[in-house]
């Protein structure tokens, strides 16, 4: 085992680690709004263990044209009309975080970010859409490279759920703030530096 102090680039074969969340009005990521938005990075400390570093987050006004399907809103509790939702532009959101990524992933001196996510190809299909519909070239995200949270937690806790999953492995869920893009992403991002971290623990890395 290497004495060296551990880097996050060393860790995940030079992906960044980007915990994502969002809150949709639908289930179609080609046609219906993405209405909020949250991502959360990583840092590793000297112990090799990684934790929460910094928080980006993003109320979006539905794309032109975009479908909201009523039954998502009620849901998710978002009405998107609502002006003290501070709301900016899709292609704002999706530039500023792309920006803001693409610097964190380089001060990691990583090769390309990686959405973590629970059930990640939903995630992904929505950040993807948006990417495609702002014209944005120089993405930070691998196109389909994820690491869903849901599996690893079937894998490492038995559960699949995410408050269930939370509450196996002793991390503090409220069920009153789920459905916050921002709260399920740092409850997600605290599951999987849990599972990432306890795997260290036993032995699983580094090798």
């Amino acid at each position: 085992m290497s004495t060296n102090i551990p880097l996050l680039n060393q860790r995940f074969r030079g992906y960044f680690p980007v915990v994502i969340d969002v809150e949709t009005a639908g289930f179609n990521a080609q046609t219906d709004a993405l209405l909020e938005l949250a991502a959360v990075t990583l840092k590793m400390d000297t112990a090799g263990d990684i934790q929460i570093d910094k928080t980006f987050h993003y109320h979006i006004n539905p794309f032109e044209g975009a479908n909201l399907e009523k039954a998502a809103l009620e849901f998710n509790g978002i009405d998107p009309n609502c002006a003290l939702r501070g709301a900016i532009d899709e292609s704002d959101a999706i530039k500023n975080l792309c920006k803001e990524i693409r610097k964190e992933q380089k001060a990691a001196d990583c090769q390309r970010s990686v959405i973590v996510a629970h059930n990640a190809s939903f995630d992904q299909g929505f950040v993807n859409a948006a990417i495609e519909r702002c014209n944005i070239k120089r993405t930070p995200f691998h196109p389909f490279v994820s690491f869903d949270t849901t599996s690893l937690a079937g894998l490492t806790l038995g559960q699949t759920v995410l408050v269930k999953a939370c509450e196996a492995a002793q991390i503090e869920f409220d069920q009153r703030e789920a459905h916050s893009a921002l709260y399920d992403t740092v409850k997600t991002a605290e599951l999987f530096c849990f599972m990432v971290n306890k795997w260290k623990a036993l032995g699983g890395w580094p090798i």
